[in-house]
């Protein structure tokens, strides 16, 4: 059974990257579960077709007398029959970052890369100025580029300028659970580019939190740890698999106006009148 087989998303309302299509918005990270086998059934249950691999979990070279690396966990990626969006994860310089994406591209087979040039260790903040610079590079060589970035419209059109047709802002620090920090950068983002992909990547923490996101007009969601990290990581992307496709049917729907003074949700006129 492949990852197609157990979603619950979007089929008929696919979302496009560099001229792919894919029916689920979810996208998911493949780092810390408790085991390979809940691993899979995470990814089944989420019905993502795009997962994240970290080159770091990954060998070209095998050992004398010892399997290759990372074989087994590549395996099983394949058998999964989903689309790999390599990472430069950990990377904190461009060097580090382009070196990384081109063995990347050689070891997958794929000209995707989330683009990672982390500038602040305890936030895990995208370096911008090093992000802007890494993407014009991998991008003239023929990277698909899908930065991880902040909210900020200026960094925004630098990425687009520098060749990247898919933009990922942060809702929070990486692996911190608290949703979205930012709301009206968000929504600005969007507002500013309505024709570009963008894609909320890191921080989530709840199901509620990839729901908020998609009402903002948001096209997909990228998380690793509220998944991995939960006490029932297959019940969690389950979860994570509705509230998605919830949101963006909400958006769809064209949602009421926020009002200040209540409006009756009953018509008064032809109401009987009682004399005292």
């Amino acid at each position: 059974m492949d990852a197609m087989t157990d979603t619950t998303a979007f089929d008929a309302d696919p979302v496009e990257f560099y001229g792919t299509r894919v029916g689920s918005r979810l996208l998911l990270g493949t780092a810390q579960y408790p085991s390979p086998a809940i691993l899979a059934e995470a990814i089944r249950g989420s019905g993502a077709e795009i997962v994240t691999v970290s080159l770091r979990r990954e060998s070209g070279v095998a050992k004398p007398g010892q399997p290759l690396a990372g074989q087994s966990f590549w395996q099983l990626i394949r058998d999964l029959g989903v689309k790999v969006l390599p990472n430069t994860a950990g990377c904190k310089t461009v060097k580090e970052a382009v070196t990384t994406a081109e063995m990347a591209r050689e070891l997958f087979g794929t000209p995707w890369v989330k683009l990672e040039v982390i500038g602040e260790d305890d936030t895990l903040q995208p370096d911008v100025f090093g992000l802007v610079e890494a993407a014009r590079i991998l991008s003239r060589d023929g990277f698909q580029v899908f930065p991880y970035t902040t909210e900020d419209l200026i960094v925004a059109e630098k990425l687009l300028s520098a060749g990247c047709e898919v933009l990922m802002p942060w809702g929070a620090p990486i692996g911190s659970g608290r949703g979205l920090n930012n709301p009206y950068g968000l929504r600005s983002l969007r507002a500013h580019f309505p024709r570009v992909p963008l894609v909320v990547d890191a921080g989530l923490g709840l199901p509620s939190h990839a729901a908020a996101a998609m009402e903002m007009g948001y096209d997909a969601v990228l998380l690793n740890t509220a998944v991995a990290k939960a006490g029932d990581p297959v019940r969690m992307a389950r979860a994570f698999a509705r509230a998605i496709e919830a949101g963006r049917d909400a958006v769809i729907a064209d949602p009421m106006e926020v009002r200040d003074m209540a409006a009756p949700s009953t018509p008064v006129m032809g109401r009987a009148v009682f004399g005292e």
